[in-house]
């Protein structure tokens, strides 16, 4: 093997996911992240080409994708292979002699999909995790169509749950009002994703694309700051959601079968029992499990264990050196479709009370 590909094999590159539903405006934000100087070298994946094109040299396209929705409520997609094989096929394509053309790669998804199979092939797939690593998921959400968009199409619900950031577009065209019951939808839906508000697809690339706890290694990550546990409370949900509720429609909407939520475990939990929850919990509910982040309070360890779940895919576990804080009791948060949170509180106290 020549020294390009002794560079290619030790090298990761951050990936981020820009997904949003049609018209939400997307292509516009990549095309303005793309001019700034901090992301010349960024790496498009586009799974779609919209009336604006790109105006980059590193773009390549990863083909349809075609979604076949099995009994169980698993999606199983050939987009796992596409992104696969055209991750694969850039390290060479985009080299030249011993460096790289780009140094990040963005993944702008079609507005009518699902983002979890994408997220879950970067953070399961092999081939990709020794080159690249996922950096985070941003939804675009439209200020001033994008309530209504939320009323009517699961998949835009389902990009707002995933995601790690909200881009809230087209700002300068909503009013006030507007856009304040937008930004409180989006609360509703995934209280601890920061908000980002853009103008005409102005907005700083630093403020949307940085780590995650996708990536155990990084040692960037505000633990307090990711969870964000606190916005999940009891109080927090009850009070945004006493105030929706008086939407005339709101039995309608999509996000009514959306629950975020926060479990709070005051004693250590054994590794075994957590092992055994998460993978019956993945394994029978993953289709509903839109989202798992949690910080864990393991028998035997010093630090807590960072848990970290889209549907069925479980993260690998990393355990930190030490707490972020004096509070070492065990919090996870999850956004779930049509799960009763008791479901999942009964479940967990089965386990550990077995398991003392």
């Amino acid at each position: 093997m020549g020294r390009r590909d002794n560079n290619i094999i030790s090298r990761r590159f951050p990936i981020s996911v820009l997904t949003g539903f049609l018209g939400s405006g997307k292509t516009t934000v990549l095309n303005y992240l793309t001019q700034q100087p901090s992301l010349k070298r960024a790496l498009l994946l586009i799974n779609e080409f919209g009336e604006i094109g790109i105006d980059s040299d590193l773009v390549t396209r990863v083909s349809d994708d075609v979604v076949i929705e099995m009994s169980s409520g698993c999606i199983c997609c050939s987009i796992r292979s596409d992104i696969t094989d055209t991750l694969t096929k850039a390290l060479r394509r985009f080299s030249k002699e011993d460096h790289f053309l780009f140094d990040r790669v963005i993944i702008e998804t079609t507005g009518l999909a699902d983002p979890a199979p994408i997220i879950q092939t970067l953070m399961a797939e092999p081939k990709i995790s020794s080159h690249f690593y996922l950096q985070g998921v941003v939804a675009t959400v439209d200020a001033v169509n994008g309530g209504g968009t939320l009323d009517k199409q699961i998949e835009a619900v389902k990009q707002v749950a995933v995601a790690d950031q909200v881009l809230v577009t087209k700002t300068d065209l909503a009013d006030k009002i507007t856009l304040e019951r937008l930004q409180n939808r989006v609360r509703l839906l995934n209280p601890a994703a920061p908000q980002v508000l853009a103008k005409n697809g102005v907005v700083d690339p630093a403020a949307l694309l940085h780590d995650s706890f996708y990536d155990p290694n990084s040692k960037s990550i505000d633990l307090q700051n990711w969870l964000k546990a606190e916005s999940y409370s009891n109080d927090h949900n009850k009070k945004q959601g006493h105030h929706h509720h008086h939407d005339d429609d709101d039995i309608n909407r999509h996000h009514a079968q959306i629950k975020p939520f926060c479990l709070t475990i005051d004693e250590p939990i054994l590794n075994g029992a957590l092992d055994i929850w998460l993978r019956t919990l993945l394994m029978f509910r993953g289709a509903d499990l839109l989202r798992i982040k949690g910080i864990v309070n393991v028998v035997g360890e010093n630090g807590p264990i960072i848990i970290h779940a889209v549907q069925h895919i479980l993260h690998p576990k990393a355990t930190l050196e030490q707490w972020p804080s004096e509070d070492h009791r065990s919090r996870i948060v999850f956004i779930t479709r049509n799960i009763d949170p008791s479901e999942l509180i009964d479940s967990l106290k089965s386990l550990t009370i077995q398991n003392t």
